[in-house]
C-alpha cells in the first residue's frame, strides 16, 4: 500500500502545484470488498466541487498512463477537502490554526477537564493556549502538547 500511496503522491504533485493547490492526504484503503484511493487537497480558502472534479480527471489519466498499472486491482478514486473539521497532524496545520476554533482531546486531565474547545491563541513548541468559554466566562488553559490526544479544527456554535 506505501506504493501505491508514493506512486499517487507523485502523480498527484505536479497537477496540484499547476493549480496552486496542496495536498493533505492520500490513503489507499480496503472497506468491506472495495478498494478506495482517497486523495485529500486543500487551498487558501478552501477547496470546491470544481477543484475535486478537476483534479480527479487529471489524476485518473495520469494513472491509467501508468505502464505497469500501479493499482491493479479495481478501486473507486476519491478526491476531497480534508473537510471543516480536520485533524491537526503536524505544525504546519497547528501553525495554520493560529487564531481559529478548535477541539482538543487530552490524555490527562487538565484543571479536571479532558476536552477543551476554544480559540488557539498561541503555540510554541511545547504547549499550545487556548482561550475557551466556561459558562460565560472567558479563560485561558495552556496544555503541553505531549497532553495531547488528538487536535482538530471545530465548528463554533
Amino acid at each position: 500500500m506505501s506504493a501505491v500511496i508514493d506512486t499517487v503522491t507523485e502523480l498527484v504533485t505536479p497537477i496540484l502545484a499547476d493549480h496552486q493547490f496542496e495536498l493533505y492526504d492520500v490513503e489507499f484503503v480496503k472497506e468491506g470488498a472495495s478498494w478506495y484511493l482517497r486523495v485529500y487537497i486543500d487551498k487558501e480558502g478552501g477547496i470546491t466541487l470544481e477543484d475535486c472534479a478537476t483534479v480527479s480527471d487529471q489524476l485518473s489519466a495520469a494513472l491509467d498512463e501508468c505502464d505497469p498499472d500501479p493499482i491493479p486491482q479495481a478501486y473507486f478514486l476519491e478526491v476531497s477537502s480534508p473537510g471543516a473539521e480536520r485533524p491537526l497532524r503536524n505544525e504546519r496545520d497547528y501553525q495554520r490554526a493560529l487564531n481559529d476554533y478548535i477541539h482538543v482531546s487530552l490524555y490527562q486531565a487538565i484543571d479536571g477537564k479532558k476536552v477543551y474547545e476554544g480559540t488557539l491563541v498561541d503555540l510554541t513548541a511545547d504547549q499550545l493556549t487556548l482561550d475557551y468559554l466556561d459558562k460565560t466566562r472567558h479563560k485561558t488553559v495552556v496544555i503541553p502538547r505531549e497532553k495531547i490526544a488528538k487536535a482538530r479544527l471545530a465548528i463554533k456554535f
